[in-house]
């Protein structure tokens, strides 16, 4: 037997699923870890009947169940233009009505292949299943792979979304059609659901979503490398010949963007990609789409998919949960709710379970708690209560509080306003109740320093999810290339709810200087946690001195009594380009009539 892969069909045992269940589904970047991929591939080889598969009992079981119930395809689906997209088909066959869930595969490699237990799962529930991979995505040569260039997105991607539909059509004769996706797949989903000229979607859920793909590239007049660099080494392709998965258009916009060069043709570009942009549309389909995001998103960052689902008017819903992309709902995605009670944290399941829910509400008439839930439900950062695992750091032992709200203008109910002090030339600068103004502080811009927004793309977050956020030490912070201010220990703590600003005087004679802002919860000890953070960039002339303000990723986090709350400013950090000159000096100030200052929102 051999794999998707070419390699031999792995063992599957309690250990595999564990070590989902308990580090997550992310390996190197946006590769799915090798125990997610072994899982898989063993599913499939047994749903397609190979002998010799070894499953744990409940998987097997859950295999059986389906082989009986339903029947197994592997179709070459025509998208638009005739391009091949690779399909995986799950067809009950009892010859009972049954809605289908699409689902086009996230960004990564192996396409459509890793959330087998997935589409197993759904198949289980009463769902035809139809899984594809959108086009230009996957290693060439591997089943899964589906011929064309990577669309972003795109116009295709839409066009493609509509085939698969008429290909459903065809092929089960469903009462309803629902999308599900993760990631690049649920861009996609929202996308082909507002677009498809026939309305023909019943639901979607958008898991890992984003709502501005523009803002998610560039904001703030900073463009976000880290992120597009993750996304362009997991196409399947090689990442240094773009022109292998790319076409002409998205071959120059991505070079541009590394160049740093026409971004207004970049952010265009992404502004057409994105579900942001075609709200009206699926108001107009009337089109439930449930959302689940991330505080601590690294890819997709929580502002433009809170401002998507503002815009919409359609039944909708949003959770925003501790952690980075795909962290809360990957495990569920791919297998270990199948282990029999053994589950790694209380609340583990409600990311998934609550997206069946959805689609279980609006494509099999379920009579659940959804018409009944709140649009926002919002985890509060950290708020779960952890014991300590031996050799393997923390483990939840009750889960972090979640806050309903009907809409985002609830979360924050009040805004504090800080001010920034100087120092009178030693130490660090003071969040005083009281504006200062005539003050200058300095730092070295250009180079990293210990506060950062994570360690790694996806893997930090992914550590938050499961009890074990990034600890920093205030006190290590080189103040030589940051400067910090901070308030006294506050009495009775802060409930900080929604979207911080930030608004101070900068200066750079080099021509341009890159602003990176952090929150920071800071305990007696001196340890300290980060609450959000954003990046600004702005041209400045050699002697211009201007007052800038912008706002920080939103966020839910409680801050403890006898805590102190800390604002960090650097000059880089690693998920962003950094414009200006390594090594140069930029100056913060204070001026007159638009006195540094720190707005907090409370709720």
């Amino acid at each position: 037997m051999t794999s998707v892969t070419g390699g031999p069909i792995p063992a599957i045992t309690e250990a595999t699923l564990a070590d989902i269940a308990g580090n997550g589904i992310w390996g190197d970047g946006l590769n799915p870890s090798t125990s997610v991929v072994a899982v898989a591939e063993a599913l499939l080889a047994a749903l397609r009947g190979e002998a010799g598969v070894q499953l744990p009992p409940v998987l097997a079981e859950l295999v059986a169940e389906v082989r009986e119930r339903a029947e197994t395809d592997l179709p070459g689906i025509a998208g638009a233009e005739d391009v091949r997209l690779s399909g995986l088909a799950i067809k009950l066959r009892d010859g009972e009505p049954h809605p289908v869930v699409i689902v086009p595969a996230g960004w990564n490699p192996y396409g459509w292949l890793p959330f087998l237990y997935l589409y197993l799962t759904l198949a289980s529930k009463g769902y035809h299943v139809l899984a594809y991979t959108p086009r230009g995505i996957g290693k060439k040569g591997w089943l899964t792979t589906s011929q064309g260039f990577i669309d972003v997105g795109g116009e295709k991607d839409w066009a493609d979304g509509s085939k698969v539909i008429d290909f459903a059509e065809r092929h089960f004769n469903p009462s309803r059609i629902g999308f599900l996706g993760e990631s690049y797949g649920s861009g996609i989903s929202q996308l082909v659901a507002a677009h498809d000229r026939d309305n023909r979607v019943a639901a979607v859920v958008a898991l890992s979503t984003w709502g501005n793909l523009a803002t998610s590239l560039y904001d703030n007049g900073t463009r976000h490398t880290a992120a597009v660099e993750t996304l362009i080494g997991f196409t399947g392709g090689d990442p240094d010949v773009l022109e292998e998965k790319f076409d002409e258009e998205t071959v120059r916009i991505l070079t541009n963007f590394r160049k740093g060069e026409n971004l207004d043709e970049v952010v265009e570009w992404g502004t057409r990609r994105s579900p942001q942009a075609h709200v009206n549309r699926t108001n107009g389909h009337r089109t439930p789409t449930f959302f689940s995001n991330t505080w601590h998103e690294s890819l997709f960052p929580a502002a433009s998919v809170i401002d998507t689902f503002d815009a919409l008017t359609v039944p909708k819903h949003l959770n925003t949960w501790i952690g980075d992309h795909g962290a809360p709902e990957g495990p569920g995605l791919a297998g270990p709710l199948a282990l029999i009670g053994s589950v790694p944290f209380p609340g583990f399941r409600e990311p998934i379970q609550e997206a069946y829910a959805w689609l279980d509400h609006y494509l099999l008439d379920a009579d659940n708690e959804v018409p009944t839930w709140p649009a926002l439900n919002n985890q509060v950062m950290f708020t779960y209560r952890t014991a300590p695992v031996p050799g393997l750091g923390k483990r939840i032992v009750e889960p972090a509080r979640r806050e309903p709200n009907s809409e985002w203008s609830e979360v924050t109910t009040g805004r504090e306003s800080w001010y920034l002090t100087g120092t009178n030339g030693n130490g660090d600068g003071a969040l005083s109740d009281k504006p200062a103004a005539g003050w200058s502080r300095e730092f070295i811009a250009g180079y990293e320093t210990a506060a950062t927004a994570m360690d790694a793309i996806m893997a930090t977050g992914q550590k938050e999810w499961f009890g074990n956020p990034k600890p920093y030490d205030l006190a290590a912070f080189e103040r030589t290339r940051l400067l910090v201010w901070s308030t006294e220990a506050l009495t009775g703590g802060r409930r900080i709810r929604g979207t911080a600003t930030v608004r101070l005087a900068v200066r750079n004679p080099s021509g341009a200087a890159t602003l990176v802002a952090y929150l920071f919860d800071v305990a007696p000890d001196g340890s300290a946690r980060i609450i959000t953070h954003e990046p600004y960039t702005v041209a400045l002339g050699p002697t211009e001195v201007r007052t800038v303000s912008w706002k920080l990723q939103p966020a839910a986090y409680d801050l403890e009594d006898g805590h102190r709350l800390a604002l960090v400013v650097n000059g880089y950090d690693k998920l962003y380009a950094f414009t200006g000159e390594v090594g140069s000096t930029t100056t913060v100030s204070s001026v007159s009539g638009e006195e540094a200052s720190l707005e907090l929102p409370l709720g």
